[in-house]
């Protein structure tokens, strides 16, 4: 190191008193540079406090380094969660506007085929009502005998599926007594009421007490006051009847 750039710290005062020619005592002072293992106490402790200060402070940033990467895990990790949820809700999204447009689109061709069925013209001596045209037979027959004629026709023995439509049945069959497309099928359980298509009966269409079903049992359209009532076709007296057909 270079006279010019010597610290204070690196040199020592001494003062000595010494009598000059003249007879009086006088104070003289020399300057001493510090050998290395001479150096100041208080220089010592400033280069410890100094190391100190320089350790704590790596200590801080190898800390504030480490949060800093925590941190940005943390909002990485945060960032995938939204952006997963995010693209699971849009999934979700999507599909259901899939699905709810595919069943417009299906409710609307629906409603356009039973608009044009509406519009079509029945045949002659058929009557509309609803979507269905419906034909009264004026001549008896058995039940199966009634059925092949129905489908002869591109119908089938009529299928009552609500109250207005019965009401509408008993007036086109003028109070009198007419095959349906109702029958008594057997089952593991018994006998059940089915209609010619395989559906239940869901409706309360029975007369009281006239639900009962056994085999060669059918349903018939209508007692005075307009319900089903049942009857065997093997009994003398309810072979032959007229019927409803339906298309």
């Amino acid at each position: 190191m270079s006279a010019d750039s010597q610290t204070a710290a690196d040199f020592r005062v001494k003062y000595s008193r010494r009598i000059d020619s003249d007879g009086r005592e006088q104070e003289h002072s020399e300057v001493e540079m510090l050998d290395d293992g001479e150096q100041h106490p208080d220089v010592g402790l400033q280069a410890a406090e100094l190391n100190i200060q320089m350790k704590l402070l790596a200590v801080k940033r190898r800390w504030f380094r480490a949060f800093e990467v925590n941190l940005g895990l943390l909002y990485l990790l945060i960032l995938s969660g939204i952006t997963t949820r995010y693209i699971l809700v849009t999934l979700e999204k999507e599909h259901l506007q899939a699905n709810c447009s595919t069943k417009i689109i299906q409710l609307q061709q629906e409603i356009k085929l039973l608009k044009e069925k509406i519009k079509e013209k029945c045949p002659d001596r058929w009557t509309r009502f609803g979507s269905s045209c419906y034909f009264k037979s004026t001549e008896a027959k058995h039940w199966q005998e009634s059925r092949r004629a129905c489908q002869d026709k591109g119908a089938d023995l009529v299928m009552i599926n609500s109250k207005e439509e019965q009401i509408f049945i008993n007036e086109l069959n003028m109070r009198g007594e007419s095959w349906t497309g109702l029958t008594g099928k057997q089952t593991s359980g018994g006998y059940k009421w089915e209609w010619v298509d395989g559906s239940a009966l869901t409706e309360r269409l029975w007369a009281p007490a006239q639900q009962s079903t056994s085999y060669d049992s059918y349903g018939v359209c209508c007692d005075d006051k307009g319900n089903l009532k049942q009857a065997v076709e093997h009994y003398v007296g309810y072979s032959s009847k007229t019927f409803i057909c339906e298309k």
